[in-house]
């Protein structure tokens, strides 16, 4: 309103000139003015007739892909109207392509759209109402009103392909899956010797076993396959993480919590997951691919929080997992960490430790000043010693550096676990 307020003050102080003066040019110069503000006052806007409708090319999009927005406005009202239509972008949201406004006149009956394209990371993104502005055709008077035009939009984290996730958990379930259940029974792995029964295939009759038995015949009998329960524990602490700048190591321990899952459901596995920090978000176990967009969902959502209540990992809500269980927790771990995961190994859940790096994730952003190194050897030594008493009481732990392959340093880890440390299984 500056614009329509100081044309009016010098009208105002050309008439009051001319009149003072009696000079009839004062006077003269006035008019063009006067005539400039009473054709802005007599076409100026009144309360717009819009209706607005917001759209986006997908509303579930892998982080790092771009997703066209498209706002929609339409003209209700009985006359042409000049709008300047401005859509506020959701921080961490990115526009590669196009502008998030537009000024175009708007016809009685018509409709403008606004598009252009935003690229973004793992998140949740709330679109709020979008800003437009109508003025007169001379730009002289304007209103300004918000419409509601609320929409979100849902980035999922990105996954790494892991070949295969080897488990042994102290109980499998009923159904087949890829853990051997050290049970006699359908399979492929050869698991021991016993009489024959009817309806035995011919081809597991071992002809030599019976050949130094006549009375009857011996048939081989194969190792059971099956699928296991698994829970899913993600640490959202914050004081576990590491942040630099635009990097995060949190962002890592979603990623591979992503990826274990879906290596997992893909196995055949009932998967849940709880990410564990400002509070706690549980997704109910189940199988497939819907399991798999359920818990996505979760991670795209997931969050660092501080928490009074759940600052340590002794207050883990162990109820929420089956007994003698997996467990696999992506986490950089803490000190006071290990009495907590001793405890879930004597209740007999098998526990698998997925701990990204977050000594050699700092010293990557750090420089190369003595000083730095120094301290790095320090903390990787008490971090090095921690693995070691975990290691020492059962827990299976991946030590994981975040700029190495996943899926390699899973394989190389998990096969050099002694069969003991995965405890005895029991089938059901």
């Amino acid at each position: 309103m500056r614009r329509p307020f100081l044309l009016s003050a010098l009208l105002y102080g050309l008439l009051l000139a001319g009149l003072g003066t009696l000079d009839g040019r004062l006077l003269a110069l006035a008019i063009p003015l006067g005539v400039y503000l009473g054709a802005a006052l007599l076409l100026a806007p009144g309360a717009p007739r819009l209706r607005i409708r917001r759209r986006f090319g997908a509303n579930r999009v892998v982080a790092g892909t771009p997703v066209a927005v498209q706002v929609e406005v339409h003209n209700e009202g009985p006359r042409q109207v000049k709008v300047l239509i401005e859509d506020a972008v959701p921080p961490r949201l990115e526009v590669v392509d196009g502008k998030p406004r537009l000024l175009a006149l708007l016809p009685p009956g018509e409709t403008v759209k606004l598009e252009y394209v935003v690229r973004g990371g793992r998140g949740e993104y709330a679109f709020q109402d979008v800003r437009i502005t109508v003025s007169d055709p001379l730009d002289l008077l304007s209103y300004q009103v918000s419409l509601p035009s609320t929409g979100r939009l849902l980035v999922l984290p990105r996954t790494i392909r892991l070949r295969r996730v080897v488990i042994n958990p102290a109980r499998t379930r009923g159904r087949a899956g890829s853990i051997p259940a050290r049970q006699g029974g359908p399979g492929v792995t050869f698991f021991g010797v016993r009489e024959y029964r009817p309806g035995d295939p011919l081809r597991w009759i071992n002809w030599r076993a019976s050949a130094r038995y006549p009375r009857g015949l011996i048939a081989n009998e194969f190792e059971q396959e099956r699928i296991a329960d698994v829970g899913l524990i993600l640490d959202a602490r914050r004081r576990t993480n590491v942040r630099h700048g635009d990097d995060a190591l949190f962002e890592h321990a979603v990623q591979a919590t992503a990826s274990l899952a879906e290596a997992l459901l893909r196995d055949g596995n009932r998967v849940g997951l709880l990410v564990y920090g400002k509070s706690l978000e549980w997704t109910f176990p189940g199988y497939g691919k819907m399991q798999r967009e359920r818990i996505l969902q979760a991670l795209a959502r997931a969050e660092m929080g501080e928490s009074r209540v759940f600052d340590r990992l002794a207050y883990l809500p162990i109820r929420f997992f089956p007994a003698r269980s997996q467990l696999v927790l992506v986490s950089p771990l803490c000190r006071d960490d290990f009495p907590a995961l001793v405890r879930l190994r004597a209740l007999g859940y098998t526990l698998l430790v997925v701990s990204p790096d977050p000594v050699a994730f700092e010293v990557a952003h750090l420089g190369r000043e003595r000083e730095v190194a120094l301290a790095a050897r320090v903390v990787r030594l008490e971090r090095h010693l921690l693995l070691g008493r975990l290691r020492r009481a059962g827990v299976v732990v991946v030590d994981w550096q975040v700029d190495r392959s996943l899926d390699r340093v899973l394989k190389i880890y998990l096969k050099q676990i002694p069969p003991l440390l995965w405890g005895v299984r029991v089938g059901r």
